[in-house]
């Protein structure tokens, strides 16, 4: 396996682990915020932080080629 190859395989599996991560964040962070917003009436930023990191896994798994010549640019084929 080529080291381009290699590089957008593990980028895909990082771009993964980061929406599967993301997931349970998100739960947690909308039922802290329903919490909070029925206790004082204020918001919290977390939930907007987890969509966020979700958004970004997406990115990193869509765009793992280009991040990956991006990395290798200077190694040859």
């Amino acid at each position: 396996m080529k080291t381009k190859q290699l590089a957008n395989v593990l980028i895909k599996i990082l771009g993964l682990s980061v929406v599967v991560h993301s997931i349970p964040a998100l739960i947690t962070a909308l039922l802290s915020t329903m919490q909070l917003r029925a206790a004082s009436g204020g918001y919290s930023l977390y939930p907007i932080s987890t969509v966020v990191l979700a958004v970004l896994g997406i990115c990193l798994i869509v765009k793992s080629r280009c991040v990956a010549d991006l990395l290798m640019k200077n190694e040859e084929e």
